[in-house]
């Protein structure tokens, strides 16, 4: 199990990413958050769970859903789990 930061940039707001993300992420048995950063271009995810699945979730975060434009990912990689107990959008984020 491993604890993964993911924050993709580009047009990913307005586009589904989060839902697409989410429905995602359920498939692969990850739990987690992701929410819209508050600059208006990047989605911001913390996921956790096999190495298969983060991987397998970092490639769909490379393309995201069809009227996305991904420019950027950047992943932090760490083995301190949260305990996430399911996957879930987050309409604002705690500042």
């Amino acid at each position: 199990m491993e604890h993964w930061k993911i924050t993709v940039k580009g047009k990913v707001q307005g586009v589904y990413f989060r839902a697409s993300t989410k429905a995602v992420a359920d498939h692969l048995g990850l739990k987690g958050m992701v929410y819209n950063q508050p600059d208006g271009h990047s989605v911001y995810i913390e996921a956790e769970g096999s190495l298969f699945a983060l991987e397998s979730l970092l490639e769909f975060c490379k393309e995201g859903p069809d009227k996305a434009e991904v420019s950027d990912v950047l992943c932090q990689r760490s083995t301190d789990l949260l305990g996430y107990r399911n996957f879930e959008i987050i309409k604002k984020p705690h500042q």
